[in-house]
């Protein structure tokens, strides 16, 4: 498995370079392991691999992204995203699917209201450079509801700020959920901190050219009274 991630790693940079001297296209073909998958402060699965395949023309982009856990019992998950930026500004659309086990109707072609494991979510954001401003909300699909049983629209509002520091790559989160939302765990108030976090990344060149990256984050959910420490390795 790793043979094969690194022969496509090595084809996606060559046909990068061949590309970017023709039409301009860039690709990006990538995949991370990682200990634990811990997304927006939520456990999802335990020790993951998560593909990345990309292309990007012009601050148009569209990505495939996954994360398959080597537990079967965990939740398994494939997502497509289309988005566009233009300086500091960036706007996308992201298509979730969700493959828990315990769902009666987990069919990728399944859209049916209120049968579907499909979510659909809106981004706009903004980066400064030193400070990254992110919000999305889900406009679609398994949604989860409020306390009127409703729609809830569920949002999240994310802070990001990367630094270098004793030779490494540094990147503080803080996340939010404004409003109640069975969508994310224990978001049972008007306002809940979901996500606060560190992470450290550290990119490791070898000798025969190749490289990779090792990262390191600590995360912490008040909402749930959980707390996480992820290691990851990015090809």
């Amino acid at each position: 498995m790793v043979a094969m991630l690194m022969t496509l790693l090595v084809n996606g940079n060559a046909t990068e370079e061949q590309t970017e001297t023709s039409v301009k296209w860039n690709g990006t073909v990538a995949a991370d392991l990682v200990s634990h998958y811990v997304w927006r402060g939520q456990d999802m699965a335990g020790v993951s691999l998560q593909p990345t395949l990309g292309v990007e023309y012009n601050g148009l982009s569209l990505t495939a992204w996954g994360s398959y856990s080597f537990d079967k019992d965990d939740n398994k998950e494939f997502d497509l995203t289309l988005s566009y930026a233009i300086g500091g500004l960036s706007f996308g659309v992201t298509d979730y699917w969700f493959s828990y086990p315990s769902l009666p109707t987990n069919r990728y072609f399944q859209y049916q209201a209120h049968e579907t494991a499909h979510v659909w979510e809106g981004q706009v954001g903004y980066d400064f450079g030193f400070l990254a401003l992110n919000w999305y909300t889900n406009f679609g699909g398994a949604d989860g509801v409020n306390e009127d049983g409703e729609r809830a629209y569920s949002s999240y509002f994310n802070i990001s700020c990367p630094f270098d520091w004793v030779g490494l790559s540094w990147t503080a989160d803080a996340g939010i959920v404004p409003w109640k939302t069975s969508f994310y765990a224990d978001a049972d108030k008007d306002f809940s901190f979901t996500n606060v976090g560190i992470g450290a990344t550290k990119t490791i060149n070898c000798s025969n050219g190749y490289s990779f990256g090792v990262s390191s984050n600590i995360i912490w959910n008040p909402s749930t009274n959980y707390g996480f420490f992820v290691v990851g390795v990015s090809l």
